[in-house]
């Protein structure tokens, strides 16, 4: 007897839900002693991410912990003082290598590299910074809480078209050592004044400054 598609698809969610359920199970605990700065923990179902971090032990008594967290999905950020015996949730993130393919203005579409799939994430998921510099095709790693996207993270450096610069004139010196040009994605800098329209450049994406001409 052949099983029905629907009665397979069925069995297939059904192993998915129970995979989860036991990686849930299995999430790793910290102790207070595990604490320090960059550590992501989870609290009440969210993920947070440890910005700052103080150890002190007055006198004989418990050792404290003093935290600043900050909210990984919507950046609110709060002190905490945690004592020596206390536990935490690992939070349970991942990343997943995505290319973005477009934005319908309201929202941000990436592809799953290895499935294809696609997640769709809201310009507060995406960043600011991100998006000044985001352009179609670009491969992202997008990072991920209990399977939902959350933040992205782009590649070291990317190559973007200068659509506005003013022209330069050899030997010209009066101008400085920089001019403002606008890229492709709408983002304006400061670039060298021998760069031209029509042109590629290479943008540390750590800092959004330029660092070469591409050939």
């Amino acid at each position: 007897m052949v099983n029905s598609p629907k009665k397979s698809t069925s069995f297939v969610q059904a192993i998915g839900k129970i995979a989860n359920h036991i990686r849930k199970k299995e999430k790793h605990m910290y102790e207070a002693s595990d604490l320090r700065k960059g550590l992501k923990i989870e609290i009440d179902g969210d993920p947070y991410v440890i910005v700052q971090f103080e150890f002190s032990k007055p006198g004989k008594g418990q050792a404290l912990y003093r935290c600043k967290l900050k909210n990984m999905v919507t950046g609110a950020q709060f002190d905490r003082t945690y004592r020596s015996g206390e536990k935490f949730d690992q939070a349970n993130l991942e990343e997943q290598a995505m290319e973005y393919l477009y934005s319908d203005g309201e929202t941000y579409c990436f592809m799953n590299s290895s499935n294809y799939e696609q997640e769709f994430l809201i310009p507060d998921q995406v960043g600011e910074e991100v998006i000044s510099l985001l352009k179609e095709n670009t491969v992202c790693d997008v990072l991920l809480h209990d399977g939902k996207p959350i933040g992205v993270t782009l590649p070291m450096f990317v190559n973007l078209k200068v659509t506005t610069a003013d022209p330069w004139v050899k030997g010209d010196t009066a101008s400085g050592d920089t001019k403002p040009a606008t890229l492709e994605t709408g983002l304006e800098l400061q670039v060298p004044p021998f760069i031209e329209e029509g042109e590629l450049v290479k943008i540390d994406t750590r800092t959004g400054q330029y660092v070469e001409r591409v050939k």
